[in-house]
């Protein structure tokens, strides 16, 4: 049997059913990771052992009528910058290239007493920061569907990972899109959570009030199910939130006959690439089939999105990087003379360009005389857009947005720009400064055969309806086949 043909809730069923054990899912995972590694590069650390000592106690707690959840004994890949206990965790960059944590993240805690298998961490974009996994510093990952272009970022490690067939779902975190970007570039489903939905705890932090852990997977479904272990009140993160009903499965046959769906029209408007806009109004047709009542509206301040995005996200940043200096952990220059001196060559060997160039821009914002100008500018642009999209769920049950405004750029390209890559992340960035939940789904393939992917984007913890919206949007698309689905790879 291929356990690629399955989702993770199929082969979860099958291993509850006994027809297949949990060692066996992590013998054939490995299996596939080894095949793959050298053409995509999703993974820098592998957890062999690990895995298998987690398979052990998965099938030893069956037999005892324990994890009897529905994705009990399935492997998942978890980004770089999740912490598990005794294992690297790296965040893609040289400064913390031998930190090994001493605690496991409440996200991945969460997952194994559930049994699910932790099977190996995923390359990223060093420290969450930047749209494409090329600025890791070990190296880019390489999209599935055409090795000549980038996964998307920063989770382009797991998004391919997924896409290539290595593993059947995985954890990412999404910051201004880092899910659900290279979830459309690589053509699987990423699911970003309602801000506080899911602790933080243990997610080693890039832009601290934007940050969520968020699965990825092959279909809705598998998010939905995985985020129902995910969610939920951890006393260790104060940003976490209590909620009465944290299940999100039940609406699978409801339709959306009826429901009122609303695009934004500045983003159909300039800059968005062709193929892209008649995936996406494809997409608007097929929903509108089922009933949908399709309406453009207009969202107003997109233009100042990216710019209060990336002065908030860069100053928290600035904040939270901080603790790299080379005293208490991580990376530490040699050859220094002096505690200044080695703070300022630990930093400047141990981080890569784009990070020092958002510590920069951080410090900037932050600094006397421009935070007034830029920050704090940025803080009410960010409480604006927040009541835009307020207003916008007055009148709508869900928002339909394409997840970027051109599939996936060829290898090199974006980092000679930049403020290229930043703009690419026009459609996504508002979604964490409001803090909404957004799931990214695969639509169709542009005319160079790359995929494109359409957001689904609820109002607050109203996951639920955007996740009806967007799995009767799946239902009815048909079946999305991955590379290795298509046999394009000459397996």
């Amino acid at each position: 049997m291929d356990f690629r043909e399955l989702t993770a809730l199929e082969l979860g069923k099958k291993i509850k059913n006994r027809e297949i054990s949990a060692r066996e899912a992590v013998k054939y995972t490995l299996e596939q990771i080894e095949k793959k590694e050298k053409s995509c590069h999703a993974f820098l650390h592998v957890m062999e052992k690990y895995a298998y000592a987690q398979a052990r106690k998965v099938e030893e707690g069956q037999k005892e009528g324990r994890f009897q959840g529905p994705l009990a004994g399935v492997p998942i890949a978890v980004k770089d910058n999740i912490c598990i206990k005794g294992v690297p965790a790296t965040c893609a960059s040289r400064m913390l290239e031998n930190f090994v944590p001493t605690y496991t993240a409440e996200a991945v805690r969460r997952l194994e007493e559930a049994g699910m298998i932790p099977i190996g961490k995923t390359n990223m974009d060093e420290f969450a920061m930047g749209s494409t996994t090329e600025t890791s510093a070990f190296g880019p990952t390489y999209n599935p569907w055409n090795k000549n272009h980038v996964p998307g970022g920063s989770s382009g490690g797991s998004c391919a990972a997924v896409a290539s067939g290595e593993v059947l779902c995985a954890l990412g975190s999404d910051t201004g899109g880092s899910i659900r970007q290279p979830s459309g570039h690589c053509g699987v489903t990423g699911l970003k959570p309602t801000y506080g939905s899911v602790s933080r705890y243990g997610l080693i932090a890039y832009g601290s009030s934007l940050d969520q852990i968020g699965p990825i997977g092959k279909n809705v479904e598998d998010c939905t199910a995985i985020l129902e272990i995910l969610a939920g009140k951890d006393e260790k993160d104060a940003t976490s939130m209590e909620r009465k009903e944290e299940t999100y499965a039940d609406f699978d046959g409801e339709g959306i006959c009826g429901m009122k769906i609303g695009i934004p029209k500045e983003y159909l408007m300039e800059g968005i690439a062709e193929g892209v806009k008649s995936e996406f109004m494809e997409a608007v047709r097929v929903l509108t089939e089922q009933g949908a009542i399709v309406e453009f509206f207009s969202l107003g301040l997109v233009d100042y999105t990216i710019p209060a995005y990336y002065i908030i996200a860069s100053a928290e940043a600035s904040s939270n990087l901080e603790r790299f200096d080379g005293v208490k952990y991580g990376f530490r220059s040699s050859g220094y003379e002096g505690l200044h001196e080695m703070y300022k060559k630990t930093r400047s060997e141990g981080f890569g360009a784009e990070v020092k160039r958002r510590i920069m821009l951080g410090s900037f914002v932050l600094s006397s005389g421009y935070y007034d100008a830029y920050y704090l500018k940025a803080l009410r642009v960010k409480g604006m857009i927040q009541k835009s999209f307020q207003k916008a769920f007055q009148k709508y049950d869900v928002l339909l947005a394409p997840a970027a405004p051109d599939t996936a750029p060829a290898i090199g390209t974006s980092l000679e720009d930049p403020l290229k890559m930043y703009l690419g992340d026009i459609y996504t960035v508002a979604v964490n400064l409001a803090g909404l939940p957004g799931i990214s789904v695969p639509c169709g393939l542009d005319e160079k055969g790359l995929p494109v992917g359409i957001q689904f984007i609820g109002d607050c913890f109203q996951e639920k309806q955007m996740l009806r919206a967007a799995r009767a949007y799946e239902k009815a698309r048909g079946d999305f086949l991955l590379p290795y689905e298509q046999d394009r790879e000459g397996e």
